[in-house]
């Protein structure tokens, strides 16, 4: 199974050793979502966190009138789920689907405890991830409700570098709780800031 992302995240992250890795292997699922396809409907009950080895993901909820509130963008390297759904086995309010044709590696709670019988360490690394990932969910509701739509925007820029040419403007506005107007506003005074530094 050709995974070089997901091997290096188990690696890097995982603190797994390449022959631990090995012994790993055969317990990875993998699946192929295809463009506009969902792995997540409102309703489901949520089983496994998504690696995205290749591809975007993204993680959303409908409001009353059917506007798409977009919470996550997942990229090479991102993990996205709603975790609440996987914990409690309630049925999720949320959908998850792909932007583009994508490569998603299978998380769930069997995987996790076959690899923590491997290497000791990785319950504690996943914990790590875990707690990385609730500080980066506070950060961003709290930049939803104190900051501006151009220091929303400088942070999408810099927590999603590679995503600018692979998902529509208006999911960007979505993301970022701002009219697709006012992102073009954004992006356009920041163009001519860096226009007149030069």
């Amino acid at each position: 199974m050709n995974l070089p992302n997901f091997k290096k995240h188990l690696i890097d992250k995982g603190g797994l050793s390449q022959e631990e890795f090995a012994q790993v292997e055969p317990y990875i699922k993998t699946k192929t979502i295809a463009k506009n396809d969902f792995l997540l409907k409102q309703g489901d009950i949520c089983s496994h966190s998504f690696f995205v080895e290749e591809g975007v993901l993204r993680f959303y909820s409908l409001n009353e009138e059917g506007k798409e509130n977009i919470l996550q963008f997942a990229t090479e390297n991102w993990i996205v789920s709603d975790r609440g759904s996987v914990f409690f086995q309630e049925p999720s309010t949320y959908y998850i689907d792909a932007i583009e044709d994508t490569l998603a590696v299978m998380l769930d709670e069997d995987f996790v405890n076959e690899v923590a019988k491997i290497n000791q360490n990785f319950r504690k690394q996943n914990e790590t991830l875990l707690q990385n990932h609730i500080r980066h969910l506070y950060k961003r509701v709290s930049l939803l409700l104190g900051a501006s739509a151009r220091v929303r925007y400088l942070e999408f820029v810099n927590m999603y570098p590679d995503i600018m040419l692979r998902v529509p403007q208006w999911m960007i506005a979505s993301y970022l709780g701002i009219t697709p107007e006012s992102l073009s506003r954004v992006r356009k005074a920041l163009a001519q800031e860096n226009f007149n530094n030069k």
